[in-house]
């Protein structure tokens, strides 16, 4: 099994109740239902204040790096990566669990 991590850093001037962060997140909370690949699927807003947190978390899991491969191309998948895009710069870490 593969853990995919993902953390979001919202851009200077985007805060979390920005109508278009309200729609990454929403994008995003959407699809552990839509893309069958998903084994574990959790997204959601950081609760800390510190300097050094990031704002949003995807933490979610597939069997192996083809069910990656194939949910990072899943059209619903590219769709809220392009909302992010434009609010957002994000890091990653695949961990074989």
């Amino acid at each position: 099994m593969i853990r995919h991590l993902v953390l979001f850093k919202l851009n200077e001037g985007v805060a979390k109740d920005d109508p278009r962060a309200a729609e990454g997140a929403r994008a995003f909370a959407e699809l552990g239902g839509a893309i069958p690949q998903l084994r574990e699927w959790e997204c959601g807003w950081n609760l800390s204040d510190r300097d050094i947190a990031y704002d949003f978390a995807i933490n979610s899991a597939v069997d192996d790096a083809e069910a990656l491969q194939s949910y990072l191309a899943h059209p619903a998948h590219q769709a809220a990566v392009a909302l992010w895009k434009t609010i957002a710069t994000w890091v990653i870490a695949d961990l074989a669990v």
